[in-house]
């Protein structure tokens, strides 16, 4: 049967745009980038019958990957037309539409992905992480970010999160590595075993500042180094020098970047960023993968609200306890909710909704009106 002519294809997309703030001030990360907000993309899939999906992406500004946000609306009003009249609920035909009318820009194709598998999970009755291959947890892990500040700073924002129940703490390094260093062994000392603290410069050392820094580093405890270096190579040298355990985060792009880094065992765990690899489609290949490598994941996205803060749990909640370092809520991070601030946390831990879809119901009136609709 015509796709076009049965209920679940795509009638109308609309795009939608916000601006999430930073609930902590400044996010403060190595190569001088700073943010206090950022331009948030929302994309709304209906289909003939009424179905409603949505996904959201919100690149971490122009300079931390090959993304930002006017790029990503520009690729969906190239995108949006191609979707019309295909079946939201086939993904694998939703993303052949999107790569046969745009290559490449795969945090746009997210937002497209994260709502089709919305509507799919609407319309069989099944969460979403049902549908990616079951739930193993519905109580996550989180960590939190401390952006990049003086020492004392630093510390007293762990110990804050620590109230909270956070017991993992990715710190924004990549400065001078003596600076780095200090930062690192006065966290280490504010905090106790239960804490992980993850050494993350963002690719903003290259290898001598970061074997300078590694020096200073290797006799902290419960330390974890991720993404010292820009380049996958950089970072493998830098892996043959150290015994802290190795994450690797911005060089992890798709599943044939994660195999071959594994293939030289470049690392112990990645960070897997929904929007940096396409979506939940793409993203569930590089989760199993991992899991059967005997890699730890973090997953999360490059930033968002409360509909990647779903999306993430849903995917998530896949992974074996064992196997997750933690997930990300970054509706904790920012002061908008456009979906009622769900999924939670509390007390370090997110909860990983069971209804259909997403999970979460979207307050449509904070959508405002769209950017820019396509229909049939």
């Amino acid at each position: 049967m015509d796709s076009a002519l049965t209920g679940l294809a795509v009638a109308r997309v609309d795009v939608f745009g916000y601006t999430l703030s930073y609930a902590h001030g400044d996010y403060v990360m190595s190569s001088r980038r700073v943010v206090s907000s950022l331009p948030s993309t929302i994309v709304r899939v209906q289909t003939r019958d009424g179905h409603l999906g949505y996904g959201e992406t919100c690149p971490l500004g122009p300079t931390y990957l090959p993304a930002f946000a006017e790029g990503a609306r520009a690729a969906l009003a190239q995108l949006a037309p191609g979707l019309l009249g295909t079946d939201a609920t086939n993904l694998a035909a939703v993303w052949a539409r999107m790569e046969g009318s745009l290559r490449g820009h795969l945090y746009a194709k997210s937002a497209v992905d994260i709502a089709c598998w919305d509507i799919l999970g609407k319309a069989t009755g099944c969460s979403v992480a049902t549908l990616l291959g079951g739930v193993l947890q519905s109580d996550l892990p989180l960590y939190v970010a401390v952006p990049m500040a003086e020492p004392e700073v630093m510390a007293d924002f762990v110990l804050r999160q620590r109230e909270l129940g956070i017991h993992r703490f990715q710190l924004k390094l990549g400065g001078a590595p003596e600076l780095d260093a200090l930062r690192a062994s006065t966290i280490a000392a504010a905090t106790s075993a239960e804490d992980a603290i993850i050494a993350d410069a963002n690719g903003g050392w290259r290898r001598q500042d970061a074997i300078i820094a590694l020096r200073q580093l290797e006799g902290l405890e419960r330390i974890l180094l991720e993404q010292p270096c820009p380049t996958l190579a950089e970072c493998l040298a830098i892996r043959h020098l150290t015994t802290l355990p190795m994450v690797l985060d911005e060089v992890i792009v798709d599943l044939g970047a994660l195999t071959r880094a594994a293939s030289l065992d470049a690392m112990d765990h990645i960070n897997l960023k929904l929007g940096r690899v396409g979506g939940l489609s793409q993203a569930r290949l590089l989760r199993d993968a991992a899991v059967e490598l005997g890699i730890r994941l973090t997953v999360e996205d490059t930033w968002g609200g409360d509909l990647t803060t779903a999306a993430v749990s849903q995917l998530a909640a896949g992974v074996p306890p064992d196997s997750l370092f933690a997930a990300s809520y970054m509706n904790d991070w920012t002061n908008e909710h456009i979906a009622g601030y769900q999924p939670r946390s509390a007390n370090g831990r997110g909860r990983v909704a069971s209804a259909p879809g997403l999970g979460v119901e979207i307050d449509e009136e904070m959508l405002g009106s769209p950017l820019f609709t396509v229909a049939l």
